[in-house]
């Protein structure tokens, strides 16, 4: 494409040109630094700002702290595109202000899923966290994530998942050279979604040859999440043509984990989101549900996860829930008279 300023050095008739340069569309802007190298070939590509990507649907699930106190936060979410729908769940950014503010502490039950995570200039590549993530907020600042469907990551990796299992690699170590450019890119971005545009290049040229197995393990672990009666390995195994053994070892190379606890952890899942609900609860009615043979043991596993009882955590979750009406409802103060 020619530049603009060489566009009208043909012999035309000065009306006709300054006719022309009004009507000319003006190009769009762009973020000046929202690009990614082609690592493999040395070559720039502009992203546009905007990308026809949709957030996800439902909540977030997982999240324990549902409403935070003053400051300004930011959750956005975008699905994949359909090339990359088979390995990308979606991609996330999170954002905060607490200038002036004291630091909020933030605390998640994490999936089944390995995380692409940018932030303070560099990207790190996240396995599955057992336990609660706790994140002390303070400042400003904004973290985005590439969060991969459960066993996609394996293909990027080609080793077991399970290698990383509560820990984190740099980025370079499954995608080679190039992270502080992508980083740098990625936070000069304007938005997530020319976020998730540099991100998705990246993932187009590093997008592994197509894998039986993570379509299989995908089919696994969203039957797990869609059907609440699969409270056993056995069951799972039994209703997909495998056996225990076979099951585990599959789990534990394209997951990280093995599928009890992917299990246990969906059924956790479940139970937090009930209680955020705040409708009233039958205790052992829910624990029999969520396939526990018992109201005590569903209550010792939650309060080892969640770090209280669910009794606790349903009344601190409407505590919060008051606090944050009674924020919203009081009133403004009015701007000073000029």
């Amino acid at each position: 494409m020619t530049a603009p300023r060489e566009r009208y050095r043909t012999a035309t008739p000065r009306s006709s040109i300054i006719q022309r340069r009004r009507t000319a569309r003006r190009p769009q802007q762009e973020c000046p630094r929202c690009r990614i190298d082609d690592w493999k070939n040395a070559t720039i590509l502009r992203l546009p700002a905007r990308t026809s990507m949709t957030a996800p649907t439902g909540k977030p699930r997982g999240v324990l702290r549902q409403r935070l106190g003053a400051g300004a936060f930011q959750h956005d979410r975008r699905a994949p595109s359909p090339a990359l729908a088979g390995l990308v769940e979606h991609y996330w950014q999170v954002g905060w202000d607490l200038r002036g503010l004291p630091p909020q502490t933030q605390e998640t039950l994490p999936h089944p899923n390995v995380h692409l995570v940018v932030e303070s200039g560099r990207a790190d590549v996240y396995g599955v966290h057992t336990g609660r993530f706790t994140r002390v907020l303070a400042g400003q600042d904004r973290v985005f994530g590439i969060k991969f469907r459960a066993g996609a990551f394996q293909p990027f990796l080609r080793a077991p998942v399970s290698t990383l299992l509560n820990r984190s690699m740099r980025m370079t170590e499954a995608f080679g050279a190039g992270e502080e450019r992508f980083a740098r890119d990625i936070l000069a971005c304007p938005d997530i979604d020319a976020m998730a545009a540099v991100a998705e290049r990246m993932l187009l040229r590093h997008r592994p040859a197509p894998d039986p197995e993570v379509e299989r393990i995908g089919a696994l672990v969203a039957d797990l999440v869609a059907d609440r009666s699969l409270t056993t390995v056995e069951r799972v195994a039994s209703r997909h043509g495998l056996g225990v053994r076979a099951l585990q070892r599959l789990f534990r190379h394209y997951v990280g984990v093995g599928p009890k606890w992917v299990i246990g952890r969906y059924r956790l899942h479940e139970a937090v989101a009930q209680l955020q609900a705040g409708k009233p609860i039958a205790w052992t009615g829910l624990a029999l549900e969520l396939g526990y043979f018992d109201q005590a043991h569903f209550i010792r596993d939650f309060r080892a996860l969640v770090g209280r009882s669910p009794a606790d955590y349903m009344r601190a979750e409407n505590t919060a829930a008051m606090q944050e009406l009674a924020r919203a409802s009081r009133p403004k103060p009015r701007s000073a008279a000029r």
